[in-house]
């Protein structure tokens, strides 16, 4: 690219975009790689145009372009990206947040809102499988800012992934979000945790793998980690094993709220249901697909 204006690059992303090749390639993630690239806010877009880039910033610019062209996400170029208003790095250890997650902690902060309170004994949650940390670290920073009224509930918050380096980012997101009680544990789901006593959950939440694994858009994701994104049994095998083992771990009327593909409502509820959970509904997403399955624990069958 020969344009070093903000100007004439903005041209030459409509023209890039508008070419078939790139079609699927959002014009907001070439501004946004803009605007991060000369460190300037997106008003710049509009009030600096005459900005004229330096020889380190246009090539770093036309770089990231490439990499994008060839199936790189934005935010592994930027190493971050927004999510529940908080900021999460990310790399290609970690799943990047994306906003239909955003309903999970909706449906979970609500669930929570409606429950009576119980002041005498913190309340505990699980986020298995927590990758950068999104879900585990805006819980937890909701939880905390609902803690300023002294007659809210304190909530423990623990947060797993089989992945020390995709803990090791969680932690530094927890950090940065000044979000200081989670305790991150490394196990496969809930191998690492007792089962018993005072240290079952209040809720379980968790976004695993749910992709088929011979799904055709796999291919397309060539930057994120596979085994983050697809399992066995079309998609449902990890769902299988976080529903079948969540009574061990769940107190009486604990909620389980799971993450799950647009065509796996159906199935999912039968694995609630199976599992001996009740009030087991799913929940769309914002482009009104099936996305979040939750269910409570029976009580008569776990007093």
């Amino acid at each position: 690219m020969t344009a070093s204006s903000i100007r004439q690059i903005k041209q030459h992303i409509q023209q890039l975009t508008n070419e078939t090749a790139n079609s699927k390639l959002p014009s907001f993630w070439l501004t946004d790689w803009l605007l991060y690239v000369v460190d300037k806010p997106a008003i710049a877009l509009i009030t600096d145009e005459g900005y004229q880039l330096t020889d380190s910033e246009l090539s770093e610019f036309n770089a990231g372009v490439t990499k994008m062209q060839q199936g790189m996400p934005l935010a592994y170029l930027t190493g971050q990206q927004e999510f529940w208003s908080l900021k999460f790095r990310v790399n290609e250890h970690t799943l990047i947040p994306r906003p239909d997650t955003e309903i999970l902690i909706e449906q979970v902060l609500t669930w929570i809102k409606s429950q009576p309170n119980s002041v005498s004994s913190p309340k505990r949650l699980l986020d298995l499988g927590t990758g950068s940390g999104c879900i585990a670290i805006s819980l937890a920073h909701e939880l905390n800012t609902q803690r300023s009224d002294s007659k809210a509930e304190s909530w423990q918050v623990v947060a797993v992934d089989m992945s020390p380096a995709a803990l090791k980012i969680a932690q530094h997101n927890a950090a940065i979000n000044d979000v200081a009680d989670i305790e991150f544990i490394q196990s496969s789901w809930y191998d690492e945790l007792p089962s018993h006593g005072e240290l079952l959950f209040d809720v379980i939440v968790s976004n695993p793998p749910y992709i088929d694994e011979e799904d055709e858009h796999l291919a397309r994701l060539v930057a994120e980690p596979i085994s983050a994104l697809s399992a066995p049994n079309h998609g449902l095998a990890d769902i299988e094993h976080i529903v079948g083992q969540a009574p061990k771990y769940l107190r009486v009327g604990g909620l389980l709220a799971i993450e799950h593909g647009f065509d796996q409502g159906d199935a999912v509820r039968k694995l609630f249901v199976d599992s001996d959970f009740e009030s087991v509904r799913t929940v769309q997403d914002y482009g009104g697909n099936d996305r979040v399955t939750l269910g409570q624990i029976k009580s008569s069958d776990f007093c």
